[in-house]
C-alpha cells in the first residue's frame, strides 16, 4: 500500500474514533443498529423506512393522469384516447411526423389506414430496422410517480432492438398497466426479471446533456416518442 493512502485511510479511521468494530447486521461499520457517536463524530442512522409495493405514492391522486402529467414533462407526446379511437389517433399522429413504414412485435397490429405495418418476424437485422420510419408498441407497464414506459422484452414490447433502433416510437399505454411508483413496477416485474428479459425503463425521447450540457436527442434511441393512454 502506498504511503500516501496509508496516510489517508489513518485519518479516515481517527476521524471515526480509532480501530474499525467488527460490522453487525444492518449497521455500518462500527457503528451500531441505534447510531453512535465515535471519536466526537455523530453517526446517524441510515433511515430504512422505503415505500414498499401496494403503498400510496407520495404524490397521491389519480395514477392515470399522473402518468400522463409527468411523461409529458419529459418532452413525449401524450395523448388519451378510447379504445375505439386508436386506431385513428395512431394513424394521424404518424401523418403528422411524416411516418409510414413501422415495425411492430409480432402478433401485434396488422392494419392501419395509411400505415405499412411489418412485424419482427423472423427478427430482423440493425440494419433492416434502421431502414424503417418507427416502431409501433405496447409496454408492460407504465409508472405514474416518474412518468415511465417500461418495456420487458415481451409481447406487448417486443425485442429491445425494435425499440432502440428505429427514430420514432409510438407507445401504447393501457391505463390499467399504469403503477403508482418504482416499487409496484419492480414486483410487478418479477416473472420478466425471473425469465431473465431485459427490462428498459423509457422516460421520455432519447435524449443526452454528456457534452458541454447540450441536449441531444436521439443518441441511445428514439428521438420522438408518442405516447397512447388509451382508457
Amino acid at each position: 500500500m502506498s504511503d500516501a493512502r496509508t496516510e489517508v485511510l489513518q485519518r479516515v479511521r481517527n476521524a471515526l474514533g480509532g480501530e474499525r468494530r467488527p460490522r453487525g447486521p444492518g449497521s455500518l461499520a462500527g457503528v451500531g443498529p441505534g447510531g453512535q457517536t465515535r471519536g466526537g463524530v455523530a453517526v446517524p442512522e441510515v433511515p430504512r423506512d422505503y415505500r414498499g409495493a401496494g403503498e400510496p405514492a407520495p404524490s397521491g391522486g389519480d395514477v392515470v393522469e399522473l402518468f400522463c402529467e409527468r411523461c409529458a414533462d419529459y418532452r413525449a407526446t401524450v395523448r388519451r384516447v378510447s379504445a375505439d379511437d386508436l386506431p385513428a389517433a395512431v394513424a394521424a399522429a404518424c401523418a403528422e411526423r411524416g411516418v409510414k413504414r413501422l415495425v411492430t412485435p409480432p402478433g401485434g397490429p396488422t392494419g392501419l389506414e395509411g400505415l405499412e405495418l411489418v412485424a419482427d418476424e423472423p427478427p430482423m437485422s440493425a440494419a433492416e430496422l434502421d431502414g424503417f420510419d418507427g416502431v409501433l408498441t405496447g409496454c408492460a407497464l407504465a409508472i405514474a410517480e416518474t412518468g415511465t414506459i417500461v418495456l420487458d422484452a415481451g409481447a406487448r414490447s417486443g425485442r429491445r432492438a425494435i425499440t432502440l433502433v428505429p427514430d420514432y416510437h409510438a407507445c401504447v399505454v393501457e391505463a390499467g398497466r399504469i403503477v403508482a411508483g418504482v416499487p409496484d413496477a419492480v414486483a410487478a416485474l418479477a416473472e420478466a426479471a425471473a425469465d431473465g428479459r431485459p427490462v428498459t425503463l423509457v422516460s421520455g425521447p432519447s435524449a443526452t446533456s454528456d457534452i458541454e450540457l447540450d441536449r441531444v436527442e436521439g443518441v441511445h434511441g428514439p428521438r420522438t416518442l408518442d405516447v397512447f393512454v388509451v382508457s
